[in-house]
């Protein structure tokens, strides 16, 4: 660990909140392993509030759901009414179906989580989970609130930019596609993602110009890699205030024309959670972007409530099964129930299906062995730039070869 992650580090407050003494001494000893110094322990619910309600409260909690008194599951309550804006580690020997329950209660009070480890607590799992939570931490004590007139001068002004992030054939390797993921070069706040300001474009009728420009930024970005000889296919999230204006498919398909792209190499990409949420405008326009042969996929499928209906009613070509029952999946019994649920699904209707979330190594091995289509998740690649897709490209051939070899 260099000095700069040692100073980082230090400065992170981490609170153990469990009745067992030695859990205290054993998480603090595997914490300080790890470089964090800035550790303390309570018994109780009611002394581990005090100390979120002080000046400087705890940027990580790891959180025990059985104790006397106050147990885990009231102290998130808690937490809430106390507007608590950091992190938490559900720590428990529960059953995997009762810590599953737990993160997505935790999730619904609008509360970071960063998962659940069983007891014992593995030192490894510990750490993959807190190095993948430790660059969110400067920026969630940054995190600002932008207004309409801000978001308004970055679609001007271009300070919207595009990233894409690869997909792959599961079975080749081969990369097929890539989904544009849209960020804000703020001037002075550097990158801002989507969470901080799509909303905000949806409730201030900007979404449109939004979209609009990642749309046409993707597909000319879709014409430049083709004239370099990668044919990719390129996705772009549609938010449903999209369908709102009667011109959108109009919108698309000239779009696509002005870019020289074909309109099967575009994948409108429609999250399911709130597609459910009107029935006749989406059908309408997603049935005329799919007559104009613009390819339709439905977005992290299984975390709505209308799924069936959605799939009988629109003319889907692509389902993705959402990362939440892919990565870990086979670790998680219920998980992979639904993996396998949505991919057959998904083959019945003739849907090409992706899996999403796909972040290590048991996770590719299981889209491979049950035959998913695409696959897509940082065990891949994150997200990056334009510019860095071709040598990124060239880095993936050599190492899906070892994958393969691997395999075998």
């Amino acid at each position: 660990m260099s000095t700069a992650d040692r100073v980082a580090t230090a400065g992170i407050r981490i609170l153990v909140l469990d009745d067992e003494p030695f859990m205290h001494k054993l998480l603090s000893h595997m914490l300080g392993g790890l470089g964090f110094t800035n550790v303390s322990a309570r018994e109780s619910g009611i002394d581990a509030l005090v100390l979120v309600d002080s000046p400087q409260p705890p940027d990580l909690i790891l959180l025990d759901l059985n104790m006397p008194g106050m147990d885990g599951i009231e102290f998130v309550r808690e937490l809430v009414d106390h507007h608590y804006t950091g992190s938490v580690i559900l720590v428990s020997g529960e059953d995997e179906r009762v810590l599953q329950t737990t993160v997505q209660l935790v999730l619904a009070h609008r509360i970071s989580v960063l998962g659940h480890l069983g007891k014992p607590v593995s030192l490894a799992q510990l750490s993959a989970m807190i190095d993948k939570w430790m660059p969110a931490v400067a920026p969630l004590a940054a995190d600002r609130v932008y207004e309409p007139a801000d978001l308004r001068a970055a679609i001007d002004n271009g300070e919207l930019v595009n990233y894409y992030q690869p997909k792959v054939d599961v079975q080749s390797g081969a990369v097929v596609g890539v989904e544009t993921l849209v960020r804000w070069q703020h001037p002075v706040d550097g990158i801002v993602f989507p969470d901080q300001f799509i909303t905000l474009a949806e409730e201030n009728e900007l979404i449109l110009d939004l979209t609009g420009v990642v749309l046409a930024a993707a597909m000319q970005q879709a014409h430049l890699w083709h004239e370099q000889g990668l044919h990719l296919r390129v996705a772009v999230n549609l938010s449903m205030e999209t369908f709102s204006s009667v011109t959108f498919a109009n919108f698309v398909s000239s779009a696509a024309t002005s870019a020289g792209v074909a309109p099967q190499d575009v994948i409108l990409e429609v999250t399911e959670s709130r597609l459910m949420l009107d029935q006749r405008a989406p059908l309408e326009i997603l049935t005329r972007l799919r007559l104009k042969r613009f390819r339709l996929s439905i977005d992290d499928f299984g975390t709505g409530h209308s799924s069936f209906t959605q799939l009988r009613d629109i003319p889907f070509d692509e389902l993705k099964i959402d990362r939440s029952f892919v990565h870990g999946a086979t670790r998680d019994r219920t998980a992979l129930a639904m993996y396998h649920a949505s991919l057959d699904l998904g083959k019945q209707l003739g849907m090409e299906v992706v899996a999403e979330g796909v972040e290590d190594r048991d996770d590719w091995d299981l889209v491979q062995r049950t035959h998913c289509d695409i696959a897509q998740g940082y065990f891949i690649a994150r997200p990056m730039p334009a510019e860095d897709l071709v040598g990124w490209i060239a880095m993936w051939n050599e190492r899906r070869v070892g994958l393969a070899a691997s395999a075998v």
